[in-house]
């Protein structure tokens, strides 16, 4: 009698197995992924360029991108796959276009809601409007300050946010979620969200006191015990942190950057990573894990394809493709356009207003020395705003490189809207304008290259120059002797009336001697004063890069 019982127990338990246990057959997962798609709820204009199919020598460019191709991008990809997922590696939004940053984002977050994104991870951008504004986008509610401005009310990310490697410094408890658990057919996977470690130094350090931004790998190994304890053996990391290849979109050949030594200090137990941040593409395999990117601006949806052995349930496959967002041969996603159409309505009379024009395209690309185009003319825009007695007596304008997100592109008649301007600055940051002296000008421009693999040139105004040494050694590098204004030397110790914006004002991207400036005084945002010194003096065009010379 008890051994027919314990024949029945058994049956019994068998019965209630997954059908995939109960045969051995893999079960099959498809992961969809996306990173970095900056509030692109319209195709970007520059689309995505790729090696051309017919001649691998030359490049072409594809329109792409856009929030209603994606979403029914997203759904093809679904199609025929029983177990699929939509997940992200961070910054969907911040540096967005007008459309979507005049709302803070929320047309974004409720854009991939719709589309059914699952989890993502926190990117830097993320921060941009502080760790606040961060839970606001989580869980709802009226901007604290502009209060509702969108169609509808804002109820908040359908999808989750994770960041395990952000901690409150007091209490060491992430201020999301760390990781999520997901099943499929019976088997549990866990997803880890990650920031990278270097995020205070590139945000405002008023958005986010009080926190910390952990090693990467660190925290990831520190949570694989807790995942094995509850039963998880198939891990994959969203991380916003990624490489540099050189290869097309589906390639990886000689990827360099950050995630290589990240991934290859993960515990074996990690077997995918999502990554993200240096808006590139590829499908790599690093350290034996399957590691993808999925450019930018949402011009590509990686589509991860999972074998999970209900034996072991762990991952014993993974393949990954990058899948263009091609504007050319997907329908536009109906509840998308209805969605954009709402707030376009209450965006675009600002946007539309226009601006001036511009003889050709101001680029934002740098040359040698770091000087560009429309890094000059920014520049130019905050020193006319600031130049006034009342508005501050300002003499130099400095800004950041990382503020200028995008070329400015001249439309019919060489035409530049509002919107256009705002693309190309859209952090919406205040103009400050603060004494330093000679000798912390210098200061601060020798911390261009604070991080000696990414130097972050700042753009100068018309009527300031100076030239720098590449041989020299860090805090050595700019010529003291060839720092002019208006063709004189800069004193070491006289005091210049320099306008900056509120990012740099309090340290952002480490030009920490920002903060010693006196006598600050706010004025207005750099949008505006773009906006208003192109309004004056069109139209506008690249002027020879002659402010900032590089020696050697």
């Amino acid at each position: 009698m008890r051994h027919l019982l314990r024949l029945t127990s058994f049956a019994l338990a068998f019965c209630t197995l997954p059908a995939a246990a109960q045969t051995g057959a893999p079960v099959e997962l498809r992961i969809l992924a996306i990173n970095d798609f900056h509030g692109n709820l319209r195709p970007p204009p520059g689309g995505i360029r790729i090696n051309d199919p017919e001649d691998g020598s030359k490049k072409v460019t594809v329109a792409a991108g856009g929030a209603e191709y994606m979403a029914t991008l997203v759904k093809q990809l679904s199609e025929g796959h029983k177990n699929t997922i939509f997940v992200a590696a961070g910054d969907l939004i911040g540096a967005s276009p007008f459309l979507s940053a005049m709302f803070h984002d929320e047309p974004s977050i409720e854009s991939l809601s719709m589309m059914g994104l699952a989890i993502t991870s926190v990117g830097n951008h993320e921060f941009d409007e502080g760790k606040t504004e961060l839970l606001r986008m989580q869980n709802g509610g009226c901007h604290p300050e502009d209060g509702c401005q969108g169609p509808h009310p804002f109820t908040g990310a359908k999808f989750h946010y994770l960041a395990a490697s952000t901690v409150e410094s007091a209490t060491g408890k992430s201020i999301l979620p760390p990781y999520e658990i997901r099943e499929f057919e019976g088997i549990p996977v866990a997803f880890i969200g990650l920031t990278l470690k270097e995020t205070a130094g590139i945000v405002s350090p008023s958005g986010i006191a009080g926190l910390e931004f952990r090693d990467e790998a660190e925290t990831v190994n520190a949570l694989v015990p807790q995942l094995k304890a509850r039963g998880v053996e198939a891990i994959v990391v969203l991380i916003h942190q990624g490489g540099e290849p050189s290869g097309g979109y589906n390639e990886c050949p000689g990827i360099t950057g950050p995630i290589v030594d990240i991934v290859k200090k993960f515990d074996r137990a990690v077997d995918v990573v999502v990554s993200g941040h240096t808006h590139r593409a590829y499908v790599c395999d690093i350290d034996g894990r399957l590691v993808t990117s999925g450019d930018k601006y949402g011009t590509l949806v990686t589509a991860i394809d999972l074998k999970l052995d209900p034996a072991t349930r762990d991952i014993i496959s993974a393949k990954g493709e990058n899948v263009i967002v091609a504007n050319a041969s997907l329908a536009k996603d109906p509840e998308q356009t209805a969605l954009i159409d709402a707030y376009d309505k209450l965006s675009a009379p600002i946007a539309n207003r226009p601006a001036g024009s511009v003889t050709q395209t101001l680029s934002r690309i740098s040359n040698e020395a770091g000087e560009s185009a429309l890094g000059d003319v920014i520049a130019d825009a905050q020193l006319a705003a600031t130049k006034d007695a009342k508005n501050g007596s300002a003499v130099i304008a400095l800004t950041n490189p990382g503020g200028i997100r995008t070329d400015i592109v001249p439309k019919e008649n060489g035409m530049v809207s509002f919107g256009d301007l705002f693309a190309s600055q859209p952090f919406r940051n205040r103009l400050v304008t603060m004494t330093l002296t000679g000798s912390q000008l210098k200061d601060m421009l020798e911390q261009q290259w604070l991080d000696p693999k990414r130097p972050r040139i700042l753009q100068v105004s018309n009527g300031f120059s100076y030239s720098w040494d590449s041989s020299k050694p860090f805090g050595e590098r700019v010529m003291a002797e060839k720092m002019t204004l208006n063709g004189r030397s800069i004193e070491p110790a006289t005091g210049y009336r320099v306008t900056v914006n509120d990012y740099l004002a309090v340290g952002g991207d480490g030009f920490t001697v920002a903060k010693q400036g006196t006598s600050p005084q706010y004025g207005g945002y750099d949008a505006d004063a773009l906006f208003a010194f192109f309004r004056a003096h069109g139209p506008i065009g690249p002027l020879p890069p002659t402010r900032i010379l590089r020696v050697n």
